[in-house]
């Protein structure tokens, strides 16, 4: 029986989504990110196991190919997937879990898993996503343009998803958040699993 949700948190690159999951993860407990695999090399400061599960391609495509990913993609020549063993344990176990994949994964993963809850973040305006790109101060203009086109692609996915967040306001953003994550914890049938001691005082059968 899983007790936990599994939620998707997708957003075009810029809309601030990596900052809330951090935030709302800081503000709940019982409440994590799911740590995926990936082909490419860490980055400077990247911590195997923390940030992504470090992997060469022959071990990536052996867990493909022995099916142990609830969703995998290429992105930019290197390959990501998220591994069912680890996110099914944490959901039997009560844990919430959040994943920050794109709307390709997400499509796979409410596939394999239809009670998966999608959240997509926007951004207030094309002119902010574009606004906050820049501020990185990493990309070349061919790079921000790029993104400005995958990000149109991606957004327009949206329809896809459960619930919609605009990243306007970030403590604004991070409460509504919240207020999902709260709210799918008091339904009934997460409550009566939570409460069988209580329920059945209460309640006697």
């Amino acid at each position: 029986m899983m007790i936990g949700t599994l939620y998707i948190v997708a957003a075009p690159s810029g809309a601030g989504k990596t900052s809330l999951v951090k935030a709302l993860v800081e503000q709940l407990d019982e409440l994590e990110v799911s740590v995926s695999y990936t082909t490419r090399p860490p980055r400077p400061g990247e911590k195997d196991g923390i940030n992504y599960h470090f992997i060469d391609r022959e071990g990536f495509q052996r867990m493909v190919a022995a099916g142990e990913f609830l969703e995998h993609a290429e992105v930019f020549g290197n390959f990501y997937g998220t591994a069912k063993a680890n996110i099914f344990e944490r959901l039997r176990a009560g844990i919430d879990v959040i994943l920050e994949i794109d709307w390709q994964g997400a499509r796979q993963v409410r596939e394999a898993f239809p009670e998966t809850v999608g959240i997509f973040i926007l951004p207030p305006s094309r002119e902010v996503l574009e606004q906050r790109l820049r501020d990185r101060g990493q990309d070349s203009e061919e790079t921000i343009a790029r993104r400005m086109r995958d990000a149109t692609e991606e957004m327009s996915h949206y329809r896809e998803f459960d619930y919609l967040v605009v990243n306007d306001r970030f403590e604004r953003s991070l409460e509504e958040l919240r207020a999902i994550v709260v709210a799918r914890r008091l339904r009934l049938e997460a409550q009566e699993l939570k409460l069988r001691e209580l329920l059945q005082d209460l309640v006697p059968q």
